[in-house]
């Protein structure tokens, strides 16, 4: 199974959406993700399914797969159709609307028929050509669009006012300004749309343009002197060499081999506050070096990198729909047919049952075709999520997924673990003791806990690194106690907690104890500094009516210590990952819980929990395992994230209110007669604009 990952663009609301998907299921392929906001495509597909054949159907329907690995071919494409078309038809529609003040007017000839034939045709043809052709196309793949709604509008009027010219001949049959009107404002509206869109993804966009930079490439020539020359970043490789300098960007993620500078990862991290970097420290791509300059080496490129990471992790949460937007998508799927149903009997009400003339009652039909919108059905949950989610990660918050968005309007308390989330993790030694030599104790310990990533094991590693190296003829690390080696001569060492001895110890809070043969010969201690913005952020949850508890492995004394210099309110301590995962299932049950953590021990609780938090610094497997991720390196954007998730739930559920309010009343007003094609017209497009800034606001909003 190959998966094609395509840019559409001319969507602009979720029946757009539906009809890809539709049509790409007939066309046998799976895991279809259609997203409406940013036109991104994604599906699976055998070997044997012609590719090209699937673009032409796309285009058939009204919609354009962009060539992304073509950008001459782009420019030549207009980015903004809509807005040429309104420009185009624009001029046409406002002399056909003169005709309306013929009394103000020195002559009378746009009141003649023909002359508004004339004008007409050019907007018709347009019309036809833009809105008909979708509308056929998405009839044929069973999801019926918008532009089946304009399209039949339009062509009802025109069709009335050509009968009434050659027939009738009276002026109460000739609509042609109706016609032309219906399709202007409606192109107006679809190039509001494309704005609103755009803007709605603007945090997102900013992140992808910094992607492309230049960079300063280290190469040698034939007499190994170094020579500095500048490639577009797309076409590095690992293991290439820079020169970065105060003031550039960062062009890709690469380890520093000489130098020492400072980079501002406010647009990973929403940080803005530099990070100094020297040797062997990593360099996040999109970075700014704020003053130093470096020789680094690159790490990753192309979709392995952390912005490439975060971009994809927030575009596939964007494509993905929350339970909320379910019934919006299944009421969109219906909605056309019904408004069809809805215009029909409209007419046959008011010409049969309220002897209305027919002149009028076509009016009113049409004017009810005009005014409904599923477009803002559609993206009352995409619009709210794309802007949640952008703002989001300009503040260094990554979502995994768009439906824990949702989830965070029930958490009504957290779970902390210690270790590296409540305190730095980063580690210094404070005291050991042995009962052997002391170069032998510190030997054995190295070699085991270089096999570890856990904070301590890092902390000792770091400290005594110039030790002798034991080679082991197994080594295995046992989650949430320690790690056991086993030597050539046949002697098993185990350092870990309190877990491993076989006998209580008379000082049971060490952070570290070693057995030979499960016998102990010493313990390590180490010093862990509470991080300086936990006690704020415990506060702000108890502010806000949110239970606090930590859940560790550590021993119980210091487990409460932190706990009460922080003010946590429930304490779990000496607790194994599996012990961790079933206690997560308990509280869980009690009420919703998020659990925050950084390590491996901490992946099974996250993904056990409503909701899994995880920190930047955390381990591969906690990252994994996590709903969101905060990207500062600590815990000052939870209150951030937790708040963003609950206002943007509260959006979604402003914009549907508003979506289903709006086509409830426009419709009956509509078939009441109160509102006129042209008004309609208006109306529909100022729906999806008060929709697109109630989405906006959250850009601004305050939601700590």
């Amino acid at each position: 199974m190959n998966q094609i990952d395509w840019k559409v663009e001319g969507m602009t609301c979720s029946n757009c959406a539906l009809s890809i998907n539709r049509y790409l299921e007939k066309k046998g392929v799976t895991n279809i993700s259609v997203n409406p906001i940013d036109g991104k495509v994604v599906f699976t597909h055998e070997d044997t399914l012609d590719v090209e054949k699937l673009k032409k159907g796309i285009d058939d329907l009204g919609y354009t797969v962009v060539d992304t690995n073509n950008p001459i071919k782009n420019k030549k494409r207009p980015r903004f159709r809509n807005k040429q078309l309104f420009l185009f038809t624009l001029p046409f529609t406002l002399v056909l609307m003169l005709h309306m003040f013929h009394q103000w007017l020195p002559f009378h000839a746009l009141s003649n028929p023909w002359v508004q034939l004339f004008l007409c045709i050019p907007v018709f043809m347009v019309g036809m050509l833009y809105f008909g052709k979708s509308a056929f196309h998405s009839l044929l793949s069973g999801v019926a669009n918008m532009n089946v709604l304009v399209s039949l509008g339009a062509l009802v009027a025109f069709i009335y006012s050509v009968a009434g010219l050659l027939y009738f001949q009276d002026v109460n049959y000739i609509f042609f300004e109706t016609t032309a009107s219906i399709i202007t404002l409606v192109l107006l509206g679809n190039y509001l749309e494309e704005q609103t869109k755009l803007a709605t993804q603007k945090s997102l966009n900013k992140l992808v343009q910094s992607q492309k930079v230049m960079a300063n490439m280290i190469a040698f020539d034939d007499q190994h002197q170094e020579q500095i020359f500048q490639v577009e970043n797309t076409q590095l490789k690992t293991g290439d060499l820079l020169l970065i300098k105060t003031g550039e960007q960062v062009p890709i993620d690469c380890k520093i081999l000489w130098g020492d500078c400072t980079a501002n990862e406010a647009i990973i991290t929403g940080e803005s506050i530099p990070v100094s970097k020297s040797k062997k420290d990593f360099l996040i791509g999109g970075s700014i070096i704020d003053s130093g300059s470096a020789k680094a080496q690159v790490v990753a490129t192309g979709k392995d990198t952390v912005l490439s990471g975060i971009i994809t992790m927030v575009e596939t949460a964007q494509s993905e729909k929350p339970p909320m937007q379910k019934l919006a998508d299944k009421i969109s799927a219906v909605f056309v047919p019904v408004v069809i149903s809805i215009a029909t009997l409209t007419f046959l009400a008011n010409h049969f049952l309220f002897t209305i003339p027919i002149d009028l009652s076509i009016m009113r039909a049409i004017a009810v075709l005009v005014i409904s919108c599923p477009c803002a059905m559609g993206l009352a949950t995409p619009a709210a999520i794309s802007v949640g989610l952008g703002r989001a990660a300009k503040k260094g918050i990554v979502f995994r997924n768009a439906s824990c968005l949702e989830s965070f309007k029930t958490i009504e308390q957290i779970v902390f673990d210690k270790t590296g989330t409540l305190t730095t993790g980063q580690f210094v030694m404070n005291q050991f003791n042995t009962t052997i030599d002391e170069k032998e104790f510190q030997s054995i310990v190295y070699s085991l806990e270089k096999y570890s990533n856990h904070p301590i094991a890092l902390c000792i590693s770091k400290e005594w690194n110039k030790s002798n190296l034991i080679k082991w003829k197994s080594i295995e690390e046992i989650k949430g106690v320690g790690i056991k080696g086993e030597d050539y001569d046949g002697n098993v060492f185990e350092a870990g907690s309190q877990k491993i001895c076989t006998e209580k110890p008379t000082q049971p809070f060490h952070n570290i104890y070693v057995l030979k043969n499960k016998a102990l010969i010493g313990w390590v201690d180490v010093k862990d500094e509470i991080r300086p913005e936990a006690k704020e952020v415990i506060q702000w949850l108890h502010k806000n009516q949110i239970s606090t508890v930590m859940l560790t492995g550590d021993v119980q004394q210091k487990a409460d210590r932190v706990a009460n210099e922080l003010g946590i309110q429930k304490v779990f301590a000496e607790y194994s990952p599996a012990q961790k995962m079933e206690k997560i299932a308990e509280l869980n049950f009690q009420k919703p819980t998020a659990m925050i953590g950084d390590g491996v021990n901490d992946a099974p609780a996250l993904a056990k929990a409503t909701l899994g938090i995880s920190i930047s610094d955390a381990s591969q497997l906690a990252l994994q395992h996590a709903d969101v991720i905060l990207m500062n390196q600590g815990l000052n954007n939870l209150p951030e994230a937790l708040g963003l998730g609950k206002h943007t739930f509260i959006t979604i559920k402003q914009n549907l209110f508003w979506a289903f309010s709006y086509n409830i009343i426009a419709i009956p007003v509509a078939a009441f007669g109160l509102l006129t094609p042209i008004f309609a017209s208006i109306t529909m497009g100022c729906s999806d604009l008060v929709l697109a800034i109630i989405s906006l606001r959250l850009f601004i909003k305050k939601v700590i």
